[in-house]
């Protein structure tokens, strides 16, 4: 049986995203496929790439990855951005838009945020003309197949439907989750040379005083909505402050 721990959303959470791995080693999972979104918001962006970088054995671009390596600059782009290195950056940049494998004779497609556009955002209360379009193909984003089933992630909010027949699957997020306060991440499992699959959601504690301490100690912008969302789970809009240290 192959099985996959599906992780997306880490945002440079590091201490969130030592503990699914321990947690995914002890379920004596070793494959790790990365949705995105490994940078932006948190305060530890190096470690969380370095790691990302060792352990993952398929990584796709988020929103955020595309920001920090230079598609927007904003405040909390630029400063992520200067913690990274060239190289770094450029890694950011080429990573792929999304994945298709064929698991059991099904083809799964895996992207950060859509089938349409890596800031198009597909919703629980999306039509369902959108949702059934999120398996057609998209060329111009290298999409060729007409998927069977669609993991992705940018909401970070676990969600599994079902659109007339294929599943549609949000993994939740590592670091940042916004549906709850523990992270969250989706573990598929197919069984060899059949059509049958699995899919489980893990919630978990970790060292949240920690990250908190790396945060406030980081001088990252917007370190109080930061803080707030890992104490809540509820998103915090985040203004441009006079004097926010």
């Amino acid at each position: 049986m192959k099985r996959l721990a599906i992780l997306a959303d880490l945002h440079a959470n590091l201490a969130a995203t030592l503990a699914v791995h321990q947690d995914a080693a002890r379920r004596g999972i070793s494959e790790f496929w990365v949705l995105g979104d490994v940078v932006g918001k948190g305060p530890r962006p190096r470690e969380v790439l370095d790691w990302t970088q060792a352990h993952a054995s398929r990584v796709i671009q988020g929103n955020w990855d595309a920001r920090v390596a230079g598609a927007s600059h904003r405040p909390q782009d630029l400063w992520p951005r200067s913690k990274l290195s060239p190289e770094q950056l450029s890694y950011l940049e080429g990573l792929p838009y999304g994945i298709e494998e064929q698991f059991g004779g099904a083809w799964w497609r895996f992207v950060h945020a859509s089938s349409r556009g890596l800031f198009h955002r597909l919703y629980p209360h999306s039509s369902l003309s959108d949702q059934i379009e999120a398996f057609a193909p998209n060329p111009q984003l290298g999409l060729t197949q007409y998927a069977d089933a669609l993991v992705y992630a940018d909401m970070h909010e676990a969600l599994l439907l079902d659109v007339e027949g294929r599943p549609l699957i949000n993994c939740g997020s590592v670091g940042n989750p916004l549906d709850s306060t523990l992270p969250c991440y989706l573990i598929l499992e197919f069984e060899d040379g059949g059509p049958g699959y699995s899919a489980s959601y893990v919630r978990l504690t970790y060292n949240r005083d920690e990250e908190i301490r790396a945060a406030e100690a980081s001088g990252m912008p917007f370190t109080r909505e930061y803080v707030t969302e890992l104490l809540t789970g509820a998103f915090q809009k985040r203004r441009a402050r006079t004097g926010e240290g």
